[in-house]
């Protein structure tokens, strides 16, 4: 099993660690400083877009761009181990995934689009989704049913001559604040009773504009809004949508639902490593630069054990991603999920601890705005829910596990 990197991954992830510590992290503060100096926190100003534009300039010019795109002519034809790398990178920076292009929902949205579009959806949504000039958003949790099972959602679409007509309604729809989302995924149910559960469901793709579509709010992260990408809880009443935007085909939903879901589970987790990397480069900065009681932090209380566990719980969980991406390499992403599951509950699981031992060695100032490590933990503790809550995804792995004693599932 080789988890290491090649002469080629190595050379790229000295240059993409090299673009985001010298032009992406010294433009973050200016760029979140900007949110809502509009009067509109879904509203970009004139210097957010002069700095997001300025960044994913400089990342093509120097070839950096779409790595996400695994195992692809489109992209650099990067391995799912290769781009763990990359992606940890990233996860340190709050602006970098968008500067490579390499952003949550657009990346598993553009998957979607290769793999399962037709010609017409890809000339129309991933051409510009590829070259950066607009972004996506996917829509799945509904408010009024337990969507961690997927096959309870309610949100109808029913045929209508050349056109779905779409009634319900969505939330947690990330992205869908951006103003340059232009497109929506969304699983919507095209099965009646009669169908089998798992062939109930069907994804399509709506554009933003249509008519009886209506934003009702931002979803708030932990008293924040997340603006301006947003996380929004959406209406939809009597939509039509051309029968040509159903995806791969009617009740296939849950089909499209995993080839996305899968590589977006860990490149989510691969960043979380990322994060995890810079708390605690901030945790031992602070230990060592700042005193109390005559003794630097880092000689005070347990902070040397702390230190020393956070370091193996990032290795640890690094190791975790890396055989996740290798197994999806080599057996599939879909034989790959009990491994994708471990990581996905563990990855976040781990930042949060190292996050939170980087807030306590900063004190008050740890979770204030004059530090990322509020935002942060905030981000790693929603990522408990996205994509699949904790409990859904240990069931996924005890379930595996189960089987080698049982004959009958459990």
């Amino acid at each position: 099993m080789d988890l290491g990197l090649s002469k080629r991954g190595s050379e790229l992830r000295d240059r993409v660690r090299k673009f985001i510590d010298e032009k992406v992290m010294p433009l973050e503060e200016e760029y979140l400083a900007e949110v809502g100096k509009n009067g509109d926190r879904f509203e970009f100003t004139e210097r957010m877009t002069e700095i997001l534009e300025s960044l994913k300039s400089a990342a093509k010019a120097e070839k950096l761009w779409n790595f996400w795109l695994t195992d692809s002519e489109a992209g650099y034809g990067l391995t799912t181990v290769e781009y763990a790398y990359l992606a940890e990178e990233m996860g340190r920076s709050h602006l970098a995934a968008e500067s490579f292009n390499c952003s949550a929902p657009d990346t598993g949205n553009m998957e979607v689009i290769e793999r399962y579009g037709t010609q017409e959806h890809k000339d129309k949504w991933l051409k510009p989704l590829l070259e950066g000039k607009m972004r996506s958003a996917y829509l799945m949790t509904e408010p009024d049913v337990a969507s961690s099972d997927a096959t309870n959602l309610e949100m109808s679409a029913v045929l209508d001559g050349d056109d779905y007509v779409l009634n319900g309604e969505k939330y947690w729809a990330s992205g869908a604040g951006d103003p340059r989302c232009a497109l929506y995924v969304v699983m919507v149910k095209t099965g009646d009773e009669d169908t089998p559960r798992k062939n109930r469901h069907s994804m399509i793709f709506v554009e933003p504009g249509t008519d009886g579509i209506e934003i009702l709010r931002p979803m708030m992260v932990f008293g924040h809004d997340d603006a301006p990408h947003g996380h929004m809880h959406i209406r939809f009443t009597n939509v039509r949508v051309p029968k040509e935007n159903l995806i791969l085909g009617d009740g296939r939903g849950f089909e499209v639902s995993q080839g996305r879901l899968g590589p977006g589970r860990i490149h989510h987790c691969m960043r979380s490593i990322g994060a995890a990397e810079r708390a605690l480069e901030l945790l031992c900065k602070r230990a060592t630069t700042r005193e109390a009681f005559g003794r630097p932090l880092a000689k005070l209380g347990a902070n040397y054990d702390i230190i020393a566990e956070a370091r193996i719980g990032i290795e640890m969980s690094r190791l975790l991603c890396l055989k996740a991406a290798y197994m999806m390499d080599t057996i599939g992403t879909q034989a790959a999920q009990p491994y994708i599951s471990q990581i996905k509950v563990q990855a976040p699981r781990m930042a949060l601890e190292v996050i939170d031992e980087a807030m306590q060695m900063h004190g008050g100032r740890g979770i204030s705005q004059d530090f990322p490590l509020a935002s942060m933990w905030h981000g790693q503790r929603t990522l408990r829910f996205a994509d699949g809550p904790d409990a859904v995804h240990r069931m996924v792995i005890a379930r595996t596990e189960l089987k080698k004693y049982r004959s009958n599932s459990v």
